[in-house]
């Protein structure tokens, strides 16, 4: 069984209600069908419901079951624009400002939708840049109380089981920080723990903080950042093993990292890779996921108060309704967090 049917099977009772706000995707709309066939989640769709069926209807896809809503005539719209404004007031958002905004963009109004509790996650990027996706949940829904990094990571499936947790890989951060601090590295890193543990159910997870260096084989520049995670890391006393610097090779294959990093609980048995990064980092997924014929689910974003999780644009629609099981499985655990 893929990790992504299993996904299903424990996300299905749940029911929980899912916005796909990009209705002028093909894929988004055969995914919105998918999902329904499945029967493990609900799906709000955002647009003007004749608009939306009628390319549904194009493309012969099958939305019965599916809510569609209007932001124009959505009946809490006062309700979302003054939560807005006054969320935004300190940059200069006034409720006609709000308005337009969300009658118009459609991943902030789904957003809102989240943020009132008519949904419970939301999943966009297909059509939508990184950084739009990840400004509407930053902007609307916030960071969790008490989170100072807001991060992503790809859940990476690959055909290698030799590699990571039987094939499968957890790597950030693919996708929101470009040069991540050593504080936020180690934030990273246990925010990526905690995605393996809860989505994938890797119960043994094994961190490696990569470099292009292993245990002082290099210095400088992004090495002594990756260095001084490590220790954060162990002064946080965290509960999962972690290692580092280390390289990409020495993480993964267990002959190399016997040979470069003896004795390490993590080296040659990684699967969960953390890059020093964002270029390392989108680069790196990409060249796997081509190369290796590899499913890369994500970029998932971590840290918000509500689940708003993000695509590539060269997301199939099969990634799409694979992120929507993991935006399920999000929702069900912010629940129970709060």
């Amino acid at each position: 069984m893929r990790f992504t049917d299993d996904l299903k099977d424990r996300v299905k009772k749940a029911q929980k209600t899912i916005v796909l706000p990009e209705t002028n995707s093909r894929r988004v709309l055969k995914a919105a069908e998918r999902v329904m066939a499945e029967g493990f989640a609900k799906i709000t769709l955002v647009g003007k419901e004749r608009e939306v069926k009628s390319t549904a209807e194009k493309f012969q896809i099958n939305l019965e079951g599916v809510t569609v809503v209007d932001p124009a005539s959505y009946p809490r719209l006062d309700e979302l624009c003054a939560y807005f404004a006054k969320r935004r007031e300190k940059k200069g958002m006034t409720v006609e400002k709000a308005r337009e905004i969300m009658t118009h963009d459609y991943t902030m109004f789904a957003c809102g939708l989240v943020v009132l509790g008519d949904a419970d996650g939301v999943v966009s990027g297909a059509a939508t840049t990184s950084a739009d996706v990840i400004r509407a949940g930053l902007q609307v829904v916030g960071p969790k109380p008490g989170n100072k990094t807001v991060s992503s990571a790809f859940i990476l499936i690959t055909n290698t089981p030799q590699y990571g947790d039987n094939g499968i890989l957890v790597l950030g951060d693919c996708g929101v920080i470009p040069e991540p601090t050593a504080e936020q590295l180690a934030d990273i890193a246990v925010m990526c723990v905690d995605r393996a543990r809860r989505t994938v159910q890797i119960l043994n997870p094994k961190v490696a903080m990569l470099s292009y260096s292993t245990k002082g084989s290099g210095s400088g520049g992004t090495v002594d950042v990756v260095r001084e995670a490590v220790e954060i890391l162990k002064q946080r006393n965290v509960d999962f093993d972690f290692d580092g610097e280390i390289q990409a090779d020495a993480a993964i294959v267990p002959a190399v990292g016997e040979h470069k990093a003896p004795g390490s609980k993590v080296a040659g048995h990684a699967n969960i890779l953390v890059f020093p990064s964002l270029d390392a980092a989108n680069i790196g997924y990409k060249l796997v996921q081509r190369f290796a014929n590899a499913t890369a689910l994500g970029p998932l974003v971590q840290g918000l108060a509500k689940p708003i999780l993000d695509l590539s644009r060269g997301a199939s629609t099969e990634d799409v309704v694979d992120v929507v099981a993991v935006c399920c499985s999000d929702a069900i655990a912010a629940e129970k967090e709060n």
